[in-house]
């Protein structure tokens, strides 16, 4: 034997070869270092995988208590940071098994009994992401609940609703932010969903076939709290649908709040100057001592591309796989722990950002402080209540095209005098349709055009408080 081969620690594989890994297949190859996050829930699959074997009369049950003692003085070796990641040993799986193995001897080497890195892995991954899920569920809950606060504040704050970012109509401010916690409602039920299909025990299907060992699957998902066990052993160690749909649902809600960041962009430019923000969610220039870039909706903007690029990188993939494990899916990892990460953070920033402050006083003070006189004045900039002259017309009979003919004709003479429609006078107005009577001057209001839209689902502020109420009770629910 050579000397090289003496010194080459031994693999839980080694005995097949005879040569050892090179040192660049071995960092090429390894993960223990963007693995070794998942060692919480390796710990916690091999307790329940090791109280099966003992429960099944497979190992001693002083092998278990051997491997549960074991595994505390590793947890506790983890948490101080003390235990000793080693590349040699790849993954966190061996590194926690090697150590396991030093600490209680062959109790240690007994409890990799009846499964594979395989399923062992597919197992640990799905643990994570289900406590990563659990995690940005509720980061969505506390963003919604900001946002549902600042909306309650400008319930009536009359804002131009866009389309084609051209003045259309007016909203509230209100009703424009609970559009954003319906996106995000959506949000929420998906990963709740994918959290269902995340939450299936691949455990026991071993390396592909299952194990000859009279293992009980049903045991182990209920200890490690898993809804049901994975069906076919093939495609429970193959799968990576779950990451994929945790990916994209990532990348819609990312989407979400890339929309979102762009209007604040928008909104708090100077050109537009609808919002301001915190101080503390922006940034200067080092050259111009004037400028405040809103540097947190922008880094979000940019990292919802990353987030998209997860995704396709995980469906890139998964394309070509044959069944069943391949050395490919350790690929996996890397693409999830960053959009979680992503995730998670950016939800962190924006509930805050979006979010208020307690004054001394004990009055709230937003962290987007709106400029509802700048709103209300690019309302007059675009003939916002035009389409509510034609809607008037339409209840006194006029036919709804002839209407709209109408109305365009008075906005064109508007804009020739430089004013707005409802500066128009009753003549004017009457030499377009007469049908015109005093009390149109009711429907050109913003005031008058916003409560108008009083049913489900509109803008008049007695409905957006509806809305808000009826959004704190399923989020208390």
């Amino acid at each position: 034997m050579s000397a090289s081969s003496q010194s080459e620690p031994t693999k839980a594989w080694s005995g097949r070869f005879s040569e050892p890994v090179s040192d660049l297949v071995k960092r090429y190859t390894a993960s223990v270092f963007f693995d070794q996050r998942m060692w919480r829930q390796d710990i916690q699959g091999s307790l329940a995988h090791a109280a099966m074997l003992a429960k099944q009369g497979i190992i001693a049950q002083a092998d278990l208590d051997a491997i549960r003692t074991g595994m505390a003085q590793i947890t506790q070796e983890i948490e101080a940071g003390r235990f000793d990641w080693n590349l040699d040993d790849e993954d966190v799986h061996l590194n926690i098994e090697k150590r396991l193995t030093a600490l209680v001897g062959d109790a240690g080497k007994r409890l990799h009994t009846g499964r594979s890195r395989n399923d062992q892995v597919a197992t640990d991954i799905r643990l994570w992401l289900r406590d990563a899920i659990d995690t940005i569920i509720g980061l969505i809950r506390d963003f919604q609940r900001a946002l549902l606060d600042l909306a309650e504040h400008h319930a009536a704050t009359p804002l131009p609703g866009f389309t084609h970012l051209q003045v259309a109509q007016p909203v509230t401010f209100g009703h424009h932010l609970m559009a954003y916690f319906e996106m995000l409602r959506r949000d929420a039920e998906r990963f709740a969903d994918c959290r269902k299909r995340t939450n299936r025990l691949p455990l026991g299907s071993a390396a592909l076939a299952g194990t000859t060992f009279p293992i009980d699957r049903a045991f182990v998902a209920a200890e490690l709290g898993f809804d049901e066990v994975c069906q076919n052993s093939l495609d429970a160690v193959s799968d990576r649908d779950f990451a994929i749909e945790f990916c994209a649902a990532s990348s819609l809600l990312m989407t979400h709040l890339s929309r979102l960041s762009e209007e604040l962009i928008l909104w708090m430019s100077p050109r537009v100057g609808f919002i301001d923000l915190a101080d503390r969610f922006c940034t200067g220039s080092s050259i111009m001592p004037q400028k405040k870039n809103p540097d947190v909706p922008e880094l979000v903007r940019g990292k919802t591309g990353r987030v998209n690029g997860s995704l396709i990188a995980l469906l890139t993939l998964m394309k070509g796989q044959p069944l069943a494990y391949n050395k490919d899916n350790q690929e996996d990892k890397e693409p999830l722990f960053d959009t979680a990460d992503t995730v998670i953070d950016t939800l962190r920033i924006y509930a805050d950002m979006m979010g208020s402050t307690t004054a001394a006083d004990g009055t709230k003070v937003f962290n987007v402080r709106v400029k509802a006189e700048a709103m209300k004045s690019a309302l007059r900039q675009g003939y916002a209540t035009a389409t509510d002259l034609a809607d008037w017309l339409v209840k006194r009979g006029l036919p709804f095209r002839d209407a709209h003919e109408a109305v365009a004709r008075a906005v064109r003479l508007a804009e020739q005098k430089g004013c707005d429609v409802s500066d128009l006078t009753l003549d004017e107005l009457k030499s377009f349709s007469p049908l015109v009577d005093e009390s149109v001057f009711a429907v050109l209001t913003v005031e008058g055009s916003l409560s108008s839209r009083n049913h489900v689902g509109g803008t008049a502020p007695e409905q957006v408080r509806a809305a808000i109420a009826r959004a704190r009770a399923g989020l208390a629910g």
